[in-house]
């Protein structure tokens, strides 16, 4: 029996994201609270997602929250190592080594669940050229030209829908983020 690559590397793309995609949010918290230079963060990012990918193309790693902040651990040990200057900060702050603190109480998880299915909402109820534009730009991370070339338009249509897209987006989230985690705690209230 063949295995097909391209089968192969569909699955892992769906895994990722599925699994990793949707910790973002965290590993991009934890890069910048652990790692002095800001303009290096997205590179750091960056090559957690391909030592990821890579250890899932041998064995898919679980559980994987762990997995991915052991992998950005590593990475800005061995940034500091190659720097051959290590501040004293970062070694008196050993926190962050401790990847179990970073588990979202119950509150959290429910309240992350209802955001995300208000984001959809809010994704939902774009009109359609704007929504089609942030899909491009903030999902599948295709430039500003690659989106106005895939959609026929200018690049300075493409920048004003992200505008647009993302203040209507961030209106939508930030409006009710407070009321979801009250709601979501006394969800939970009422479970016990």
């Amino acid at each position: 029996m063949t295995i097909d690559a391209s089968q192969d590397d569909q699955d892992i793309d769906d895994w990722f994201v599925e699994e990793i995609l949707p910790l973002e949010p965290m590993l991009m918290r934890f890069l910048r609270n652990n790692w002095r230079d800001g303009s290096e963060i997205a590179d750091l990012r960056q090559e957690t997602y391909v030592r990821i990918y890579d250890a899932a193309r041998r064995k898919r790693p679980s559980p994987v929250k762990p997995f991915v902040f052991f992998v950005a651990r590593n990475l800005i040990i061995d940034g500091l190592r190659r720097k051959n200057v290590v501040p004293i900060e970062t070694m008196a702050d050993t926190d962050w080594l401790n990847v179990s603190d970073l588990e979202p109480m119950p509150e959290q998880r429910v309240a992350a669940r209802q955001e995300l299915r208000r984001m959809q909402a809010a994704l939902d109820s774009l009109p359609p050229r704007c929504r089609q534009v942030i899909i491009l730009r903030r999902v599948y991370g295709f430039s500003q030209r690659e989106v106005a070339l895939k959609m026929g338009i200018k690049e300075e249509t493409v920048e004003s829908q992200t505008i647009k897209g993302m203040r209507l987006l961030v209106d939508a989230v930030s409006d009710r983020r407070g009321a979801v985690t009250t709601g979501a705690r006394r969800f939970l209230m009422r479970k016990d």
